[in-house]
């Protein structure tokens, strides 16, 4: 998987893009809370260049070669952890983490590959806002 510059706005949008996939479908209302709250530019991107991150990143792990039958498959806390780590600056990380849950609760619902990745961002970025993802907590760890 490609590495972006450490606190670029493309690391940044790739952690929201994992949300978003990682239910296994990307909804339409993802993306029109995203549009609504202006997340290109909180991010710095360039205007619709968030669907091409989404895209690259089903690509990259596409790529990966397993056999899983998820995207999610390919995701393990390794690469959780160099993903996570891409972002380090304390307001980018606040950012994508509210970015990220507006997203996964654009559709109502919190998928267990949502609250993952979510619960990863927490417990690498060390962000315990007494917000919770969900009411059922589940570890951040990918099992095989």
């Amino acid at each position: 998987m490609r590495s972006y510059p450490h606190n670029s706005p493309e690391a940044a949008a790739r952690i929201v893009a994992l949300v978003l996939i990682s239910d296994g479908h990307v909804c339409s209302s993802e993306f029109d809370i995203l549009k609504q709250l202006g997340a290109e530019r909180e991010l710095g991107l360039e205007p619709q260049l968030l669907p091409h991150i989404v895209h690259t990143l089903c690509e990259e792990l596409l790529a990966g070669g397993y056999e899983t039958g998820s995207l999610m498959g390919n995701v393990d806390d390794s690469t959780l952890a160099s993903l996570m780590a891409e972002i380090s600056d304390p307001a980018l990380q606040r950012k994508v983490l509210r970015l990220s849950l507006a997203a996964a609760r654009a559709d109502g619902h919190l998928a267990d590959g949502e609250t993952l990745v979510v619960e990863a961002a927490r417990h690498h970025w060390k962000l315990f806002d007494g917000e919770e993802p969900s009411a059922k907590k589940v570890s951040y760890r990918h099992a095989a």
